[in-house]
């Protein structure tokens, strides 16, 4: 007989078709909840658990020090699972219905420069050998199209059109877009699919990117890549794919691209998740502003 927690497994994964580590991460969160449960109420269920018990373990996860932003991402999978188990009429109300989210500080992630993004480019100008051409490849596609580093990671050699110089990538919950190449980049791709054809082995033969050893690409692999490579011209923070990806979106809009079409491209289902990039944006065009206004050129004078 499936239990709740099976039965919420099953929702997740087929009908709100998130990924496998999403759904781990629910799982994950539901089951150190039962844990806290059990050790501190004696209780083996959390199915009709109350807020106060909810709330204790707020409490002793902010005394652990874990962060308000975890916190807040363990209830957010609390909310989901007793809004399923609403659904399926296993309880008549949810105990997260009051529950209110920890306050986060609100942090702007910031892009790279066009300048950095040039500057990395050109130390890999006149690349040489599969790992070099394969980086510069993968730089420029995190940068031309926006792409997810999970999107990059798994896409296939049939995804590749010549035909119409795009790739189509599987982006969350399962869902499909196409991605306009720029000429520079196709020409990059022929480079390295040449080189790639030259590997001694090649074990994962359906992934586009590989390790030198022909093995797919992980997470961790492409995250150490971008972080080398930008760690030379840049002194920012955070060095990661995913700045990559804001940089994508940032660059297009402070060139005029409309925020819907930087929508489509980065696969976002609403506007909302898109306009946190006009953020950079909105910086950029304050500079200019500052720059250009004549009332920012009288400081001199008290009119």
């Amino acid at each position: 007989m499936t239990n709740n927690k099976d039965a919420f497994r099953d929702y997740l994964q087929l009908e709100k078709k998130y990924s496998a580590h999403t759904v781990n991460a629910y799982l994950n969160d539901i089951h150190f909840f039962e844990s806290f449960n059990k050790n501190q109420f004696d209780q083996e269920n959390i199915d009709h658990a109350n807020y106060n018990q909810i709330r204790s373990w707020i409490v002793s996860l902010v005394d652990d020090a874990i962060s308000n932003v975890s916190v807040n991402r363990k209830m957010q999978s609390l909310k989901a699972y007793y809004k399923f188990l609403l659904k399926i009429k296993q309880i008549d109300v949810s105990p997260m219905l009051k529950h209110k989210a920890l306050k986060t500080p609100k942090t702007i992630q910031i892009p790279f420069s066009e300048k950095e993004v040039v500057e990395v480019l050109s130390q890999l100008q006149n690349p040489k050998g599969f790992e070099e051409i394969r980086d510069k490849l993968l730089i420029d596609l995190f940068y031309t199209t926006g792409i997810r580093r999970t999107e990059l990671i798994h896409l296939k050699t049939t995804n590749v059109n010549f035909s119409n110089n795009t790739i189509k990538v599987l982006g969350k919950r399962n869902k499909e877009r196409i991605l306009p190449l720029l000429p520079i980049v196709v020409e990059q791709i022929l480079f390295y699919i040449d080189e790639r054809a030259h590997l001694e082995k090649v074990i994962d033969l359906d992934y586009f990117f590989l390790t030198k050893k022909g093995l797919k690409l992980n997470d961790s692999f492409v995250y150490r890549l971008i972080n080398t490579y930008f760690s030379k011209v840049s002194e920012k923070v955070k060095k990661s794919p995913h700045i990559l990806r804001h940089t994508f979106a940032t660059h297009l809009l402070n060139n005029g691209a409309d925020l819907n079409s930087v929508k489509e491209l980065l696969g976002h289902s609403s506007l909302a998740s898109t306009q946190i990039y006009t953020q950079s944006s909105l910086s950029e065009l304050k500079k200019v502003y500052e720059d250009a206004h004549p009332r920012n050129h009288n400081n001199s004078r008290n009119v």
